[in-house]
């Protein structure tokens, strides 16, 4: 079970509730067992826009954002600490979702399952192999009817 604390401050907001159904959802169908935590951000796009630029270099809006956390975790503790932090920009994903022909809802759930394979160490970006992996397990917990 993953704890996840949300912060929105732009947009329509989600219900926590169903965030953490779509984050149950991830954990038990990739078998993530060991309780964590997670924290979520929902942002606009001059905050989205700050942060790329400080963590990765790129003073542009982008739509997700995942930050592991580098820290070693205590093995007797009751739980394996914080998982890490998503970070999406909501104006972002209205604007995707709208090219795509999708909801805004459906777009930030794609983003949040994205989003977590990166805090379990998966990264497209490493090589096609490692894409292709990590689109399958986007399909396995979405469904390929939600993958655009």
């Amino acid at each position: 079970m993953v704890r996840i604390e949300v912060n929105q401050s732009s947009g329509r907001k989600i219900p926590p509730r169903q965030i953490q159904q779509w984050v149950t959802h991830m954990t038990t169908t990739l078998h993530v067992t060991k309780p964590r935590e997670l924290s979520l951000g929902i942002v606009g796009d001059a905050t989205m826009k700050k942060l790329n630029g400080i963590y990765r270099g790129k003073p542009q809006v982008t739509d997700v954002l995942s930050f592991t956390n580098n820290e070693r975790v205590d093995p007797t503790a009751q739980h394996d600490g914080l998982l890490g932090e998503i970070i999406i920009c909501y104006p972002q994903a209205a604007r995707q979702a709208k090219r795509l022909r999708h909801s805004t809802t459906t777009e930030i759930r794609l983003l949040l399952t994205h989003g977590f394979l990166h805090l379990l160490g998966y990264d497209h970006e490493r090589s096609k192999k490692d894409a292709a992996h990590m689109r399958r397990l986007e399909e396995k917990i979405l469904g390929k009817s939600m993958i655009p």
